[in-house]
């Protein structure tokens, strides 16, 4: 069992952009479940991504928000999330999401569900013994 930190103030409001990013893109109901991501910067900027979903494996929301926020000149983030569409909550980032940031971001809270409520993780903690690859 994880040993999840409780939510800040700033949590939910980058959940928040996450879910209002989802509900605005959402491609609704028919089988394709959209993600919604939301990036803070150390500066305190926000950047919310977008899935696309793809039977060869299209980039998840996490991975977009951080080339958002890349693209944007944030290279120090502090805090992510990802939000299913048509209300289906937090979800935790897939294995291949938690080796990236892991690489990139490994001191990174990661906002997670869990049995008791959200909380939030380092990244490192999410997987641990890792393969480290340094860019």
């Amino acid at each position: 069992m994880l040993d999840l930190h409780p939510l800040t103030a700033a949590d939910e409001e980058l959940i928040e952009l996450a879910r209002r990013t989802v509900d605005a893109n959402t491609d609704g109901p028919d089988g394709i479940y959209t993600m919604g991501a939301a990036v803070r910067a150390v500066d305190g900027r926000m950047f919310a991504g977008i899935n696309l979903y793809h039977f060869l494996g299209g980039p998840c929301a996490e991975l977009v928000a951080l080339g958002r926020a890349r693209a944007e000149g944030a290279r120090e983030l502090t805090t992510i999330v990802a939000v299913g569409n048509e209300g289906r909550g937090l979800f935790a980032p897939c294995g291949r999401d938690r080796q990236i940031l892991v690489d990139y971001h490994p001191g990174i809270r990661v906002i997670l569900p869990s049995e008791n409520g959200p909380g939030s993780i380092i990244a490192t903690d999410l997987l641990p013994g890792a393969f480290r690859w340094t860019p």
